[in-house]
């Protein structure tokens, strides 16, 4: 077995429909296996994905065992040469396991490797690689340093944007959203660290795989993460857990610095958990006024998916300005970047992936100038709109 493909699922399961369609496509030619590990969710994942999906070995827990045990459970079961942990809110194209498995056999050195992920607006996501957040590190991130000097080699080390983005490179610590392991690298090093709630983990083994004498890398092909930006990363929650797991990790790692950092570390939380708290309710009060403004939506596809699409719209964005626009990559290669369609017009440009490959779809988004829409899906198949922040059902 070339590949195993984990995915741990909590309550998204049109979101994970999406993603397993598109590991089915770049699955093709390749010796691959796919488990998905469901978390106790209570919208129907397994029933709904289990009769589409047979060739997907499922495994439900009877409680919410967190993201690094889940992992683990999997992992223990699976079989590839490498092992590919990947979150359900994203889309791989077609070449995407093909790429990094080419890349990993040229380089034996190579313990693990990350992606190149795209937001939903095209634009790249800085936390397809990142740098090892050692205490000096940690401070220019948690100080703002990093954001004043982002491409400086001793401030911007976190986001390492340095680095020539559409290039292979040498980095630190891969993303849990998309990291290609090797399997030689787990026996030596060993699975995730299930202390490791949730956030931390990926940083964790990461580091104990550049200490295991492998090194990590970041590979520019392309996909798809729907919440790396939505999770609101601002929230009280998300800011309290992430740095908590922070905490973890010096503890674990930088015990001889427990005294330097522990303090600066405790304040950080706190500091940033207040500050997500009042951003929150400052956009609680803005929340009324923007959900009541109209989203305008560039729906590209087969006659029957605009038909079924424009019945979702008339029915959860009534007041929209939408444009409906008959293509294939046959029919209309260029998709949204026709030359006659005004892009400025719209907020969301919704594809449908049975008349797109995911490769191309991606594509247009990266190259959509001044990346002013945001993408969303449409699949005959599933019959569920999808978008970065909800998804509605026929």
């Amino acid at each position: 077995m070339q590949l195993s493909v984990i995915i741990v699922n909590y309550n998204v399961k049109h979101y994970l429909e999406q993603c397993l369609h598109s590991v089915r496509r770049a699955s093709e030619g390749l010796q691959v296996e796919v488990f998905v590990v469901d978390n106790l969710s209570t919208d129907g994942s397994v029933a709904y994905l289990r009769e589409r999906f047979p060739e997907v070995r499922f495994i439900e827990n009877t409680e919410n065992v967190g993201f690094a045990r889940a992992n683990n459970q999997a992992i223990r079961l699976s079989s590839g040469e490498y092992v590919l942990l990947l979150n359900p809110d994203t889309i791989v194209t077609e070449h995407t396991f093909a790429d990094m498995l080419r890349f990993m056999d040229h380089h034996p050195e190579a313990g693990g490797a990350g992606a190149y992920m795209l937001r939903t607006d095209g634009t790249f996501a800085l936390e397809s690689r990142r740098g090892l957040p050692t205490p000096f590190v940690a401070f220019c991130k948690m100080s703002g340093l990093a954001s004043l000097f982002p491409r400086s080699r001793v401030f911007g080390r976190y986001y390492m944007r340095y680095l020539d983005e559409q290039q292979p490179s040498e980095i630190e610590i891969i993303s849990g959203a998309c990291m290609l392991l090797r399997r030689a690298a787990l026996d030596r090093v060993g699975l995730l660290d299930e202390d490791f709630f949730m956030y931390g983990e990926d940083i964790d083994l990461s580091y104990r795989i550049l200490k295991g004498g492998y090194k990590n890398y970041f590979i520019p092909t392309r996909m798809l993460h729907y919440k790396g930006e939505s999770t609101v990363k601002s929230s009280y929650r998300y800011v309290y857990t992430f740095y908590q797991a922070m905490r973890l990790f010096f503890r674990k790692h930088y015990s001889h610095y427990s005294f330097v950092v522990s303090i600066p570390i405790s304040m950080a939380i706190w500091g940033r958990s207040f500050l997500a708290y009042i951003g929150n309710q400052l956009r609680h009060r803005t929340q009324v006024v923007a959900e009541s403004a109209p989203t305008n939506m560039l729906v590209v596809g087969s006659a029957p998916m605009l038909s079924e699409v424009r019945t979702l719209l008339e029915r959860h964005q009534p007041k929209g300005k939408h444009r409906f626009i008959e293509g294939s990559l046959v029919l209309r290669p260029e998709g949204h970047l026709s030359p006659d369609i005004d892009l400025s017009a719209y907020d969301v440009v919704v594809y449908d992936t049975d008349s797109y490959p995911y490769g191309t779809l991606l594509a247009h988004l990266e190259h959509t100038p001044g990346n002013t829409l945001r993408i969303a899906t449409y699949s005959l198949t599933s019959h569920t709109l999808i978008t970065e922040s909800a998804t509605y059902t026929l």
